[in-house]
Protein backbone atom coordinates (compact mmCIF):
# COMPACT_ATOMS: atom_id res chain seq x y z
CA UNK A 1 0.00 0.00 0.00
CA UNK A 2 1.40 3.40 -0.99
CA UNK A 3 1.60 6.08 1.66
CA UNK A 4 1.02 9.60 0.44
CA UNK A 5 3.92 11.92 1.19
CA UNK A 6 2.97 15.47 2.08
CA UNK A 7 5.14 18.00 0.26
CA UNK A 8 5.31 20.06 3.45
CA UNK A 9 6.58 17.19 5.60
CA UNK A 10 10.38 17.17 5.87
CA UNK A 11 11.97 13.82 5.14
CA UNK A 12 15.05 12.64 6.96
CA UNK A 13 17.97 11.71 4.78
CA UNK A 14 17.29 8.03 5.50
CA UNK A 15 13.62 8.31 4.53
CA UNK A 16 14.46 10.27 1.41
CA UNK A 17 17.18 7.78 0.43
CA UNK A 18 14.71 4.89 0.58
CA UNK A 19 12.13 6.89 -1.36
CA UNK A 20 14.45 7.75 -4.27
CA UNK A 21 16.49 4.48 -4.25
CA UNK A 22 19.79 6.14 -3.45
CA UNK A 23 22.10 5.53 -0.52
CA UNK A 24 22.66 8.02 2.25
CA UNK A 25 26.30 8.15 1.20
CA UNK A 26 25.30 9.09 -2.36
CA UNK A 27 22.97 11.82 -1.13
CA UNK A 28 25.71 13.28 1.06
CA UNK A 29 28.12 13.20 -1.91
CA UNK A 30 25.65 14.92 -4.24
CA UNK A 31 24.96 17.54 -1.57
CA UNK A 32 28.68 18.22 -1.10
CA UNK A 33 28.99 18.75 -4.87
CA UNK A 34 26.07 21.19 -4.90
CA UNK A 35 24.12 18.82 -7.12
CA UNK A 36 21.28 18.07 -4.71
CA UNK A 37 21.52 20.11 -1.50
CA UNK A 38 19.09 19.21 1.28
CA UNK A 39 16.11 21.45 1.82
CA UNK A 40 17.17 22.08 5.40
CA UNK A 41 20.05 21.25 7.73
CA UNK A 42 19.36 21.34 11.46
CA UNK A 43 21.92 23.80 12.90
CA UNK A 44 22.13 21.95 16.20
CA UNK A 45 22.28 18.31 15.10
CA UNK A 46 23.50 18.66 11.51
CA UNK A 47 20.67 16.34 10.37
CA UNK A 48 19.70 16.81 6.76
CA UNK A 49 16.11 16.98 5.58
CA UNK A 50 14.65 16.84 2.09
CA UNK A 51 11.32 17.73 0.53
CA UNK A 52 9.19 15.30 -1.47
CA UNK A 53 9.37 17.59 -4.51
CA UNK A 54 13.14 16.96 -4.64
CA UNK A 55 12.51 13.29 -5.45
CA UNK A 56 12.32 13.82 -9.21
CA UNK A 57 15.76 15.44 -9.35
CA UNK A 58 17.22 12.77 -7.08
CA UNK A 59 15.84 9.93 -9.20
CA UNK A 60 16.98 11.68 -12.38
CA UNK A 61 20.50 11.78 -10.95
CA UNK A 62 20.29 8.05 -10.19
CA UNK A 63 19.02 7.28 -13.69
CA UNK A 64 21.70 9.31 -15.46
CA UNK A 65 24.49 7.93 -13.27
CA UNK A 66 23.34 4.40 -14.17
CA UNK A 67 23.93 5.43 -17.80
CA UNK A 68 27.52 6.55 -17.01
CA UNK A 69 26.68 10.24 -17.41
CA UNK A 70 29.30 12.34 -15.57
CA UNK A 71 28.10 14.46 -12.66
CA UNK A 72 29.09 17.68 -14.44
CA UNK A 73 26.73 16.86 -17.31
CA UNK A 74 23.96 15.89 -14.87
CA UNK A 75 24.36 19.26 -13.17
CA UNK A 76 23.89 20.97 -16.54
CA UNK A 77 20.69 19.00 -17.16
CA UNK A 78 19.27 19.79 -13.72
CA UNK A 79 20.12 23.47 -14.15
CA UNK A 80 17.80 23.64 -17.15
CA UNK A 81 20.26 23.26 -20.02
CA UNK A 82 18.91 21.55 -23.15
CA UNK A 83 19.43 17.80 -22.52
CA UNK A 84 20.43 17.25 -26.16
CA UNK A 85 23.24 19.74 -25.74
CA UNK A 86 24.25 18.63 -22.26
CA UNK A 87 24.22 14.92 -23.06
CA UNK A 88 25.38 14.96 -26.70
CA UNK A 89 29.06 14.78 -25.81
CA UNK A 90 28.36 11.95 -23.37
CA UNK A 91 26.54 9.98 -26.09
CA UNK A 92 29.45 10.53 -28.50
CA UNK A 93 31.94 9.36 -25.85
CA UNK A 94 29.94 6.22 -25.18
CA UNK A 95 29.61 5.60 -28.91
CA UNK A 96 33.39 5.91 -29.33
CA UNK A 97 33.95 3.56 -26.41
CA UNK A 98 31.51 1.05 -27.89
CA UNK A 99 33.34 1.19 -31.24
CA UNK A 100 36.66 0.67 -29.45
CA UNK A 101 35.26 -2.31 -27.58
CA UNK A 102 33.98 -3.80 -30.83
CA UNK A 103 37.42 -3.42 -32.41
CA UNK A 104 38.99 -5.05 -29.39
CA UNK A 105 36.50 -7.90 -29.56
CA UNK A 106 37.19 -8.40 -33.27
CA UNK A 107 40.95 -8.48 -32.61
CA UNK A 108 40.47 -10.97 -29.77
CA UNK A 109 38.31 -13.19 -31.99
CA UNK A 110 41.04 -13.12 -34.63
CA UNK A 111 43.67 -14.12 -32.06
CA UNK A 112 41.42 -16.88 -30.70
CA UNK A 113 40.94 -18.22 -34.22
CA UNK A 114 44.55 -17.99 -35.41
CA UNK A 115 46.75 -17.54 -32.38
CA UNK A 116 49.00 -14.61 -31.54
CA UNK A 117 49.85 -12.40 -34.53
CA UNK A 118 52.35 -13.79 -37.03
CA UNK A 119 53.10 -12.68 -40.55
CA UNK A 120 55.14 -13.85 -43.51
CA UNK A 121 57.81 -11.19 -43.87
CA UNK A 122 59.85 -10.54 -46.98
CA UNK A 123 62.53 -7.99 -47.81
CA UNK A 124 61.75 -5.55 -50.57
CA UNK A 125 63.59 -2.77 -52.33
CA UNK A 126 61.69 0.48 -52.80
CA UNK A 127 62.85 3.33 -55.03
CA UNK A 128 62.42 6.95 -53.96
CA UNK A 129 59.07 8.26 -55.09
CA UNK A 130 57.73 11.75 -55.63
CA UNK A 131 54.35 12.11 -53.95
CA UNK A 132 51.51 14.50 -53.21
CA UNK A 133 50.88 14.70 -49.48
CA UNK A 134 48.13 15.63 -47.04
CA UNK A 135 48.66 15.58 -43.28
CA UNK A 136 46.63 15.69 -40.09
CA UNK A 137 46.91 14.67 -36.45
CA UNK A 138 44.90 12.06 -34.52
CA UNK A 139 44.16 12.81 -30.88
CA UNK A 140 44.43 9.17 -29.81
CA UNK A 141 44.99 5.68 -31.26
CA UNK A 142 41.20 5.29 -31.40
CA UNK A 143 41.02 8.37 -33.64
CA UNK A 144 43.49 7.06 -36.25
CA UNK A 145 40.86 5.41 -38.44
CA UNK A 146 38.67 8.50 -38.65
CA UNK A 147 41.55 10.87 -39.38
CA UNK A 148 43.07 8.48 -41.95
CA UNK A 149 39.76 8.12 -43.78
CA UNK A 150 39.30 11.89 -43.82
CA UNK A 151 42.84 12.42 -45.20
CA UNK A 152 42.31 9.81 -47.92
CA UNK A 153 39.01 11.41 -48.93
CA UNK A 154 40.57 14.87 -49.00
CA UNK A 155 43.56 13.73 -51.06
CA UNK A 156 41.39 11.91 -53.60
CA UNK A 157 39.14 14.94 -53.97
CA UNK A 158 42.14 17.25 -54.50
CA UNK A 159 43.66 14.87 -57.04
CA UNK A 160 40.37 14.63 -58.94
CA UNK A 161 40.00 18.42 -58.95
CA UNK A 162 43.58 18.82 -60.16
CA UNK A 163 43.07 16.28 -62.94
CA UNK A 164 39.85 18.00 -64.00
CA UNK A 165 41.62 21.39 -64.11
CA UNK A 166 44.50 19.89 -66.09
CA UNK A 167 42.09 18.36 -68.59
CA UNK A 168 40.40 21.73 -68.95
CA UNK A 169 43.72 23.42 -69.68
CA UNK A 170 44.38 20.83 -72.38
CA UNK A 171 40.99 21.56 -73.91
CA UNK A 172 39.47 18.18 -73.01
CA UNK A 173 35.74 18.55 -72.43
CA UNK A 174 33.88 16.88 -69.56
CA UNK A 175 34.96 15.39 -66.26
CA UNK A 176 37.34 12.44 -65.98
CA UNK A 177 35.82 9.06 -66.65
CA UNK A 178 34.30 7.43 -63.60
CA UNK A 179 36.24 4.64 -61.95
CA UNK A 180 37.19 3.30 -58.55
CA UNK A 181 38.87 6.24 -56.81
CA UNK A 182 41.76 4.24 -55.41
CA UNK A 183 42.79 3.23 -58.91
CA UNK A 184 43.14 6.90 -59.75
CA UNK A 185 43.06 6.45 -63.51
CA UNK A 186 40.13 6.29 -65.92
CA UNK A 187 39.58 2.87 -67.45
CA UNK A 188 39.56 -0.61 -66.07
CA UNK A 189 42.96 -1.01 -64.41
CA UNK A 190 43.01 -3.37 -61.45
CA UNK A 191 44.00 -2.06 -58.00
CA UNK A 192 47.71 -1.33 -57.68
CA UNK A 193 48.17 -0.36 -61.34
CA UNK A 194 46.69 3.08 -60.95
CA UNK A 195 47.04 5.50 -58.09
CA UNK A 196 49.47 4.37 -55.40
CA UNK A 197 48.15 5.48 -52.01
CA UNK A 198 50.47 5.10 -49.03
CA UNK A 199 49.80 5.99 -45.40
CA UNK A 200 52.66 6.82 -43.02
CA UNK A 201 52.25 6.15 -39.30
CA UNK A 202 54.69 6.41 -36.36
CA UNK A 203 55.93 3.23 -34.72
CA UNK A 204 55.56 4.78 -31.26
CA UNK A 205 52.16 6.27 -30.45
CA UNK A 206 52.43 9.48 -28.45
CA UNK A 207 49.77 11.82 -27.12
CA UNK A 208 49.20 13.13 -30.64
CA UNK A 209 49.67 10.91 -33.68
CA UNK A 210 50.74 12.47 -37.00
CA UNK A 211 48.95 10.98 -40.00
CA UNK A 212 50.38 11.34 -43.52
CA UNK A 213 48.67 10.11 -46.68
CA UNK A 214 50.54 10.21 -49.99
CA UNK A 215 49.77 9.55 -53.63
CA UNK A 216 52.44 8.90 -56.26
CA UNK A 217 52.90 11.75 -58.75
CA UNK A 218 53.98 10.97 -62.34
CA UNK A 219 57.20 12.64 -63.38
CA UNK A 220 56.61 16.27 -64.25
CA UNK A 221 53.07 16.46 -62.90
CA UNK A 222 52.60 19.25 -60.33
CA UNK A 223 50.96 18.54 -57.01
CA UNK A 224 47.32 19.67 -56.99
CA UNK A 225 46.46 22.76 -54.93
CA UNK A 226 45.85 21.88 -51.29
CA UNK A 227 48.62 19.25 -51.23
CA UNK A 228 52.36 19.46 -50.81
CA UNK A 229 55.10 17.66 -52.73
CA UNK A 230 57.46 15.36 -50.89
CA UNK A 231 59.86 12.53 -51.68
CA UNK A 232 59.28 9.13 -50.10
CA UNK A 233 62.74 7.76 -49.37
CA UNK A 234 63.76 4.50 -50.96
CA UNK A 235 65.68 1.66 -49.40
CA UNK A 236 65.23 -1.84 -48.09
CA UNK A 237 62.00 -2.59 -46.29
CA UNK A 238 60.58 -5.46 -44.28
CA UNK A 239 57.18 -6.16 -45.82
CA UNK A 240 54.12 -8.07 -44.61
CA UNK A 241 50.63 -8.32 -46.11
CA UNK A 242 47.50 -7.77 -44.07
CA UNK A 243 44.22 -9.20 -45.32
CA UNK A 244 41.15 -7.93 -43.51
CA UNK A 245 39.62 -4.82 -42.01
CA UNK A 246 41.76 -1.74 -41.54
CA UNK A 247 41.02 -1.62 -37.80
CA UNK A 248 42.84 -4.95 -37.42
CA UNK A 249 46.03 -3.79 -39.16
CA UNK A 250 47.68 -3.32 -35.77
CA UNK A 251 47.88 -7.12 -35.42
CA UNK A 252 49.97 -7.46 -38.57
CA UNK A 253 52.01 -4.39 -37.59
CA UNK A 254 52.72 -6.08 -34.24
CA UNK A 255 54.03 -9.20 -36.02
CA UNK A 256 56.12 -7.13 -38.45
CA UNK A 257 57.74 -5.06 -35.69
CA UNK A 258 58.44 -8.25 -33.70
CA UNK A 259 60.13 -9.79 -36.77
CA UNK A 260 62.38 -6.73 -37.09
CA UNK A 261 63.31 -6.68 -33.40
CA UNK A 262 64.06 -10.41 -33.34
CA UNK A 263 66.57 -9.89 -36.17
CA UNK A 264 68.32 -6.94 -34.55
CA UNK A 265 66.63 -4.17 -36.52
CA UNK A 266 65.48 -1.06 -34.68
CA UNK A 267 62.10 -0.20 -36.29
CA UNK A 268 62.29 3.58 -36.38
CA UNK A 269 59.46 3.94 -38.89
CA UNK A 270 57.39 5.39 -40.10
CA UNK A 271 55.38 2.28 -40.91
CA UNK A 272 54.06 2.50 -44.44
CA UNK A 273 50.63 1.16 -45.37
CA UNK A 274 50.15 0.52 -49.09
CA UNK A 275 46.44 0.19 -49.89
CA UNK A 276 45.83 -2.26 -52.69
CA UNK A 277 42.07 -2.11 -53.16
CA UNK A 278 39.08 0.16 -52.74
CA UNK A 279 37.10 -0.18 -49.48
CA UNK A 280 34.06 1.29 -51.25
CA UNK A 281 33.72 -1.85 -53.39
CA UNK A 282 35.63 -4.43 -51.32
CA UNK A 283 34.29 -6.27 -48.28
CA UNK A 284 36.31 -5.49 -45.13
CA UNK A 285 37.45 -9.12 -44.80
CA UNK A 286 38.96 -8.98 -48.32
CA UNK A 287 40.85 -5.69 -48.06
CA UNK A 288 44.56 -6.11 -48.77
CA UNK A 289 47.16 -3.78 -47.27
CA UNK A 290 50.92 -4.13 -47.46
CA UNK A 291 52.89 -2.92 -44.43
CA UNK A 292 56.50 -1.81 -44.84
CA UNK A 293 59.11 -0.86 -42.25
CA UNK A 294 62.40 0.69 -43.41
CA UNK A 295 65.54 -1.16 -42.41
CA UNK A 296 68.86 0.52 -41.79
CA UNK A 297 71.26 0.12 -44.67
CA UNK A 298 74.45 -1.75 -43.79
CA UNK A 299 77.70 -0.10 -44.96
Amino acid sequence: MLRRVNDDDPLSIGQFARLVRLSVKQLRHYADLGLLPPARVDPDTGYRYYRADQARDAMSIGLLRSLDVPLAAIKDVLSGQDPARALGDVRDRLDDELARRRRSLAALERILAGGLPTAEVTLRREEPQRVAVVRDVADSPEDIGRVTGACVGRLLALLAAGEHAERGERGVQGPPEAGPPWEGQPGKKPPGEGLRLVGLFPVDMGEYIPITITAALPEGRPAPPGTTVDLLPGGTFACATHTGAYDQISLTAHALVAWCVERGHAPTGPIRELYLNDPAVTAPDHLVTQLLIPLEETP
